[in-house]
């Protein structure tokens, strides 16, 4: 059997050897060349779709940077597979500074893929980051147009909260797809808004090195997409790059080796405000990355979102059925969506999913996990206990007769443990984080659909 501290020893060395791209049939075709000491290579690729034209317009050395630190954050990916003590960085240069930003990232990242897999990050020299090769003298400031938005879009309810806010502003906004499912077309086409895909192809090799007994688990995935969206905003000539990460990010799932393990550690403010500044030190100062809905919890998004009812029939957030473009029913991501949409749009919920979850006993274990009564929070990106808590609270007021299921346990086992669960609804729906990089016309209108 393979384990962390074997596979540490066997692999000692992760080297990123270096990057090339080039431009074929209006593409632009991006390839990675890591190894896995001492005799595994692999070779990932990108395809960004239809870009030849734009990328013939920027600055070589702009773009072998931006090129590079894709490569950085494809690089985990690779590297997890053996979680080598030592990654050699040959493909480019990284400063004092940068190293101990890498050194977070992979620290706080790829916490659960530690908790997974029973590893020890915490422990002296973990991991250690060498430069080897040469800086890319890159200019910090480029061609941008101050009204131009990239918007990135997946086939769930907050990049549709996003999409419309900046509609109601009248900016010029491009979508961003990374490998999108049925359920991001269909909101992209619906939205009306010209969009850019990206292909990101994984070397099959790791698929089967993973069927091995190789370490697999979760990367920080939105840290991918902040460094993909450098390279196409500089491409598109976009000032901003505008992401839909709210506030319900910030809660960890469980506590490990006394460290927080957070799923989405790439979503919240405090990758949001390291992004910001390693980006404006290290690639470009015209570059403006923000999350638009950072100041909201995301069940008072959920309530922004029904507000748009076109797109009610379209967006899917499940995971588990990403590629047949179905609700499971039956994964912490249905129950979560479920239960905060509930409170906006009654039994409607119920037609969306095309089943009464509340009518499902089997998924108690799942509510216990959800609303914190048993550990840890499901590793996805799901609301916080507390509006899990609300969220239950709105459902059983909304029943005059009997309850559901799902909502006659919370009334028995979860809700008296509960005081002043008025109060704090008004608080949470009413709720602004003050933190956030928003415009004052761009928290006008999100506040207008936020209390509406």
């Amino acid at each position: 059997m393979k384990t962390a501290a074997s596979l540490r020893k066997k692999h000692h060395t992760f080297t990123y050897q270096n990057f090339s791209y080039s431009s074929q049939d209006n593409d632009l075709i991006i390839s990675f060349s890591f190894i896995l000491h001492p005799n595994i290579a692999f070779n990932p690729k990108l395809i960004i779709k239809n870009t030849a034209k734009q990328t013939q317009a920027v600055d070589k050395q702009v773009l072998d940077n931006l090129v590079f630190h894709l490569g950085l954050i494809e690089m985990l990916s690779y590297w997890k597979a053996a979680c080598s003590p030592k990654i050699k960085i040959q493909a480019g240069a990284l400063d004092e500074n940068q190293i101990s930003w890498w050194n977070q990232l992979i620290e706080k990242g790829m916490g659960e893929f530690y908790y997974q897999n029973k590893i020890d990050f915490t422990q002296d020299n973990f991991v250690s980051i060498v430069s080897l090769g040469n800086k890319f003298n890159a200019p910090k400031s480029i061609e941008v147009d101050e009204e131009n938005h990239l918007t990135l879009i997946g086939g769930g309810k907050d990049s549709v909260v996003s999409i419309e806010v900046l509609k109601k502003l009248k900016t010029n906004q491009l979508g961003l797809m990374l490998n999108p499912t049925k359920a991001a077309d269909l909101i992209a086409k619906k939205s009306g808004i010209n969009t850019v895909v990206v292909s990101r192809q994984i070397d099959k090799q790791l698929l089967e090195l993973n069927q091995a007994g190789y370490l697999n688990g979760h990367t920080p995935f939105s840290a991918h997409l902040a460094f993909l969206s450098l390279l196409i905003a500089t491409l598109f000539k976009c000032r901003h790059i505008v992401v839909s990460n709210e506030r319900s990010s910030e809660e960890e799932n469980i506590i490990y080796l006394n460290q927080k393990v957070n799923h989405q550690y790439s979503k919240s403010l405090e990758f949001e405000k390291s992004f910001r500044q390693y980006s404006t030190t290290y690639i470009s100062q015209s570059l403006n990355y923000f999350s638009l809905v950072r100041p909201l919890w995301e069940i008072q998004i959920s309530k922004i979102f029904t507000q748009f009812p076109s797109y009610l029939n379209i967006f899917k957030s499940c995971n588990q059925r990403q590629k047949t473009n179905q609700w499971c029913c039956q994964c912490p991501k249905c129950l979560s969506v479920f239960i905060l949409l509930f409170p906006f749009l009654k039994q409607k919920t119920i037609k969306l999913f095309g089943k009464d979850l509340y009518q499902d006993s089997t998924l108690i274990s799942l509510l216990k996990k959800l609303s914190g009564l048993e550990q840890p929070k499901p590793f996805e990106c799901v609301g916080t206990r507390e509006e899990i808590i609300i969220g239950l609270y709105l459902g059983i007021q909304a029943y005059k007769d009997k309850l559901p299921k799902l909502l006659d346990f919370a009334n028995k086992k979860i809700i008296p443990q509960e005081k002043n669960l008025n109060q704090r609804t008004n608080k949470l729906l009413q709720s602004w984080g003050n933190d956030q990089f928003l415009t004052l016309k761009q928290k006008q209108i999100l506040k207008e659909l936020a209390y509406a």
